[in-house]
């Protein structure tokens, strides 16, 4: 993502500006709801705007923001798309404690049918298991409510990188 200052955000075409938005939760109806509101008057503005439009959405437009991000342990596809600072500590993880967090993902998968979302900046791999461990016996709806707590989180993050310090 390219920084901006915030008066060259709200100067963006609207396609570029959703594009922005879509880096930041790629969730379609999320990023065309806050796009609504522009020209915004502070990064806080904007990041309220988007933490309030993300709690009023349903389920298939979490789903559809879970489905971008790569898994918790797929460095992979953490190296094709992400910075690895967005995953924590991951990549600096021991062999054996990526493959637990691989297991586990791909259990979360079959159990809930969406990738385990957690905001992971600056969490060792460690914590990412115990947390998934934790959050593994939930109900869907219950993980569906986590999982949508964390991905606000990561985009709360996301929207406030958009911009130059």
């Amino acid at each position: 993502m390219t920084p901006y200052t915030l008066e060259q955000f709200n100067q963006l075409a609207p396609r570029l500006r959703q594009r922005q938005l879509l880096d930041c939760c790629y969730c379609n109806r999320w990023a065309d709801q806050v796009q609504e509101f522009a020209p915004f008057a502070s990064v806080e503005q904007l990041q309220n705007i988007a933490a309030r439009v993300w709690a009023y959405l349903d389920e298939g437009d979490y789903l559809e923001a879970f489905a971008a991000h790569p898994r918790i342990g797929d460095l992979q596809r953490l190296q094709e798309k992400f910075t690895s600072a967005e995953q924590g500590q991951v990549a600096l993880a021991d062999a054996s404690t990526l493959e637990e967090l691989q297991r586990f993902n791909r259990a979360y998968f079959e159990t809930f049918g969406f990738i385990f979302i957690v905001c992971a900046s600056g969490k060792p791999a460690r914590e990412m298991l115990a947390t998934i461990k934790s959050r593994i016996a939930n109900s869907r709806e219950q993980e569906i409510r986590n999982a949508a707590d964390e991905q606000a989180k990561i985009t709360q993050l996301r929207l406030g990188q958009l911009f130059a310090v």
